[in-house]
């Protein structure tokens, strides 16, 4: 089996900002794997939180084995993007081989249709609104927030779509004082869930104080291994393939987070189509969808992903699996 690597960038539709700064293109890695006249593709994000770059994941996929099968690459890299882009490559290799969809080979219900949540970028108040005028007629719409300023930016928001549910994401972008000033807010604000309002540990003071929303692990859970230290603390936890290392890990880590009694939300990076693609058979009974990526692009693959407004239908095989 042969693996190639290219790097590719899709320009985003407008500025994207979040707590940590901003951004104008989604640049992805691309991996395809070929063997027998079939091929398969995955793409990641290298994200630098984690402390990933373009050239560092590019290594750490240089350095694997020849032929490396799905198996062996579970121990041969951590969980990240480098893993997650060969991971999916290799499940849509294997059930291109086979003939048949990728849930099926991992003992999945099939996907169907289902809603994701709509992003809006951290902005002033007047520009939130503006943006949640523009997106009222989504169900769902997840808002970046970041600190000082914040009841005011929900304030607009709400005013701008009243009949949307709300998803806040602080990106680690709050303190506990400022949780606990705004947490009295959230329900009269109709906010559903609360994303990473903490640091990633230090965070445990969120079993000590009141969540009347339930709160959702991002930053602070990768893999399996994250859930034992979320417990008490958190109510939801983010799946996203460029932290869980692929699919493979994303299913494990699904049920055991459910095993545990956690609820699932399914997120993702700002990528293309090919990275949302493995991500809707994990997102599939869910309580929360952020798939969004695509949506943001001013470009996206072809074939993409089908979008109609905020619901999401399965990928086709020519895309992904």
């Amino acid at each position: 089996m042969t693996l190639t690597l290219t790097e590719d960038s899709f320009p985003l539709a407008e500025v994207f900002t979040i707590s940590r700064g901003s951004k104008t293109e989604a640049r992805v890695l691309t991996a395809t794997v070929a063997r027998d006249g079939v091929t398969g593709r995955g793409e990641c994000v290298p994200y630098a939180r984690y402390g990933e770059s373009i050239a560092s994941v590019a290594d750490q996929i240089a350095a694997l084995p020849e032929g490396i099968e799905r198996a062996a690459l579970q121990q041969a890299l951590p969980p990240g993007a480098a893993r997650n882009a060969v991971d999916c490559a290799l499940w849509d290799w294997e059930a291109k081989r086979a003939g048949r969809r990728v849930w099926e080979l991992a003992g999945c219900a099939a996907p169907g249709a289902m809603v994701t949540a709509f992003t809006l970028s951290l902005d002033t108040p007047e520009r939130m609104r503006t943006a949640a005028a523009r997106a009222a007629q989504r169900p769902v719409l997840k808002i970046k927030l970041g600190g000082e300023g914040d009841m005011a930016r929900l304030e607009a928001v709400r005013a701008g779509a009243p009949a949307a549910r709300i998803i806040v994401d602080a990106n680690e972008g709050w303190t506990a004082e400022l949780y606990a000033e705004l947490a009295p807010h959230l329900v009269r604000l109709g906010v559903v869930l609360v994303e990473q309002p903490l640091p990633a540990g230090d965070d445990a003071m969120l079993a000590e104080i009141a969540r009347p929303v339930p709160v959702c692990a991002d930053e602070s859970c990768h893999d399996r291994a994250s859930l034992a230290a979320l417990a008490g603390s958190y109510d939801v936890v983010n799946i996203k393939l460029d932290k869980t290392g692929g699919l493979t890990e994303a299913l494990a880590l699904r049920d055991a987070a459910r095993a545990a009694g956690f609820g699932i939300m399914v997120g993702c990076m700002v990528g293309s189509s090919l990275a949302m693609a493995p991500a809707v058979v994990v997102a599939e009974g869910a309580e929360f969808v952020d798939l969004d990526g695509p949506l943001l692009l001013a470009r996206d693959r072809a074939p993409g992903l089908d979008y109609a407004g905020s619901v999401l239908r399965p990928p086709v095989a020519a895309l992904w699996g």
